[in-house]
């Protein structure tokens, strides 16, 4: 993702060239293209010394595959799958598994269960792993020293610094009822850290489930967008707000600090977080 506005959802991320630098830029650029999660993962990173860059780039991306095989509810032998089926205990898994879902069990508190790390009834917490993922490697990265770094994981974007001097990162979101269209542009503006997640069925359909009936959420929403400090409640945020529908989703989003929100509704109708406009441009 670069400072240019682009699709935050309902649109492919590219797999162009897996690594790029531009030596012509100030600062220097970094880009690389991952596949994994059953997604694309793209990084964006600006500035920093390029060994030390790279080999944190390494690190995330080796990273990231790692809480694939941990997490993957696809995989039979994954500890998330082992786990589902009482093979394992959570004191037997890696850490990483009991602070997802500590994560999962906070996010279903503060959500009145709208968010479940079962939300089928079988344990499932790859609601929550995505976004804590991205934001994981993004932090990783940062703390390599570099200026500004954004990872977009399927559309869902963590951003720290910014690309270059006195320009913020910008993110676009995509109308999901207009294929090719921008519903908003989001802009990092003002702030070191900022994340960008959106829920809808625009493009997986009716995939979200509603936790109290483990069957696809009775929604009157096609999207949900987020914006926050941090991709992993961004995420778990976009996902409960979407289940809920409109009304009650718009309501709990305001009650939340450091929260604003985008919500599209079917029939195209646009409700919005009371602060949000301060972050568009």
């Amino acid at each position: 993702m670069s400072e240019p506005a682009e699709p935050s959802t309902g649109s492919s991320a590219e797999a162009s060239p897996a690594v790029s630098a531009d030596t012509s830029a100030e600062p220097a650029a970094l880009r690389h293209a991952e596949e994994v999660m059953g997604t694309v993962v793209s990084f964006d990173i600006r500035g920093g010394d390029p060994q030390a860059v790279r080999k944190a780039l390494d690190e995330a991306v080796a990273g990231l595959h790692y809480v694939d095989e941990v997490f993957s509810t696809y995989r039979k032998g994954s500890q998330v799958s082992r786990l589902a089926r009482g093979e394992l205990t959570v004191e037997e898994c890696d850490p990483e598994v009991g602070e997802v879902l500590k994560l999962c069990a906070e996010a279903e508190r503060s959500s009145g269960g709208w968010f479940s790390a079962r939300p089928s009834g079988v344990l499932d917490p790859t609601g929550m792993v995505k976004g804590w993922s991205v934001e994981r490697a993004a932090r990783h990265i940062l703390s390599a020293g570099v200026s500004g770094v954004s990872v977009n994981g399927g559309g869902d974007v963590q951003l720290y610094g910014t690309p270059g001097p006195r320009r913020p990162w910008r993110i676009g979101v995509a109308d999901p009822l207009r294929p090719g269209v921008l519903a908003a542009v989001v802009s990092a503006a003002g702030t070191d850290e900022l994340a960008v997640a959106t829920s809808g069925s625009a493009e997986r359909g009716a995939h979200i489930l509603d936790p109290r009936t483990h069957r696809a959420a009775a929604t009157d929403l096609v999207s949900v967008t987020v914006v926050g400090p941090r991709l992993t409640w961004a995420d778990a945020w976009a996902t409960a707000a979407f289940a809920m529908g409109s009304r009650e989703g718009l309501r709990w989003l305001e009650s939340l600090p450091d929260t604003e929100a985008l919500l599209i509704a079917a029939g195209g109708e646009v409700r919005c977080t009371g602060g949000l406009a301060a972050r568009l441009g």
